[in-house]
């Protein structure tokens, strides 16, 4: 089986986690992996003879079958500019907030099949929730499908919730990582270690988190009466979080960043 050239332009903070979630994964040893960054000493070392690390977008786009693209919007129109007239048949997958798939097939031309998705960080443990989006043909997208559930789960949905996806699935690891924080103080005031009150707050997340995900039925307000009982410590925990507002600022901490994104598809347009 010939190995799977992805190249990988634009090396941050979500780039690196992809490149180390597929240096993890099970696809490790069929895939041949390009990585760009503008300047290579700011990338954390990795030792592996399954990628090469290089400033050069045009070695990257030439030596690849599959692109992701992992720049930040205002560089992505040099960088296409460096590569645009080498895309021809290969499969795009674009990772840039705010670029819609009819904005990115405008800017990439109609010779190469464009895919749109929307991982997080957690992808660096192949934990990500991925989601996809595209108007290619159905090969395209299985190759997509291949790389991204190697490093958690994918759910394909409508170019025009992308946005949507981005405040719940990638901004969303760092609301979770606040919560798991706001918990972890709690602890400490309650008597904890920072190191014990931490390991039992992200144990506790993924253990919630692992009920629903096992269950596709559980419901969170199902599995939340199972551990409330009247006149309880946790119904009374509970209802002060929503007095204080817990609910209403999540959502409204959702509704605020997708105004941002929002704010920031239109600068790109204008």
């Amino acid at each position: 089986m010939n190995k799977i050239k992805i190249a990988i332009i634009g090396t941050g903070s979500l780039g690196f986690s992809i490149v180390k979630g597929l240096l993890d994964s099970p696809l490790k040893d069929k895939i041949q992996l390009i990585a760009t960054k503008r300047k290579l000493p700011e990338i954390p070392l990795v030792k592996s003879e399954h990628v090469l690390f290089t400033t050069d977008n045009v070695l990257a786009v030439e030596s690849s079958d599959v692109i992701i693209f992992s720049v930040q919007p205002g560089q992505f129109p040099l960088v296409v500019e460096q590569v645009k007239s080498l895309l021809k048949n290969k499969v795009i997958i674009s990772t840039i907030t705010g670029l819609t798939l009819n904005t990115l097939e405008a800017m990439l031309g109609n010779e190469c099949d464009i895919i749109r998705s929307m991982p997080n960080t957690a992808i660096a443990v192949s934990q990500s929730m991925t989601c996809l989006s595209y108007h290619g043909n159905g090969e395209s997208i299985k190759t997509a499908q291949l790389i991204f559930n190697t490093l958690g789960k994918t759910l394909i949905i409508n170019d025009e919730l992308m946005q949507a996806a981005t405040v719940l699935g990638a901004s969303g690891i760092a609301f979770w990582m606040r919560l798991i924080r706001a918990t972890t103080q709690g602890g400490i005031q309650l008597g904890f270690d920072a190191h014990e009150a931490k390991a039992i707050a992200v144990q506790t997340c993924l253990g919630a988190a692992s009920i629903l995900a096992e269950n596709e039925k559980a419901h969170p307000e199902s599995e939340i009466d199972k551990v409330t009982t009247p006149k309880g410590c946790t119904i009374r925990g509970l209802n002060e979080m929503e007095y204080r507002g817990l609910s209403s600022a999540l959502i409204r901490g959702l509704t605020s960043s997708y105004e941002m994104i929002s704010q920031i598809k239109n600068d790109i347009k204008g």
